[in-house]
């Protein structure tokens, strides 16, 4: 499964979003079954950023949220995502090598 949340930072708070969002990913691939992140930021708008996590599966995201360094490491940055559904069941994908 993957996660993608969406965070609308103002640019005077970028410095201290990629602190918060480095942070948050660093304790969350410290979880069983996380696979892999993306830090981005819109091309077309530098105020709109994105994570994105890969997990094995929903069970694995949701007790990853249930860790204590999680709650409170990454669970801030997540509480500020824009209030939208962010976990996606993969249903097609082509790895290259």
């Amino acid at each position: 499964m993957i996660v993608i949340t969406r965070y609308s930072v103002p640019e005077a708070d970028t410095e201290a979003f990629r602190t918060d969002a480095d942070a948050a990913v660093a304790v969350l691939a410290e979880r069983p079954g996380f696979r892999w992140h993306r830090i981005g930021r819109a091309a077309d708008d530098p105020t709109l950023w994105t994570v994105v996590t890969e997990w094995d599966g929903a069970g694995f995201y949701r007790r990853a949220l249930s860790s204590y360094e999680v709650k409170v490491t990454a669970v801030p940055l997540l509480s500020r995502a824009i209030d939208e559904p962010s976990a996606f069941e993969i249903l097609h994908a082509v790895e290259t090598p």
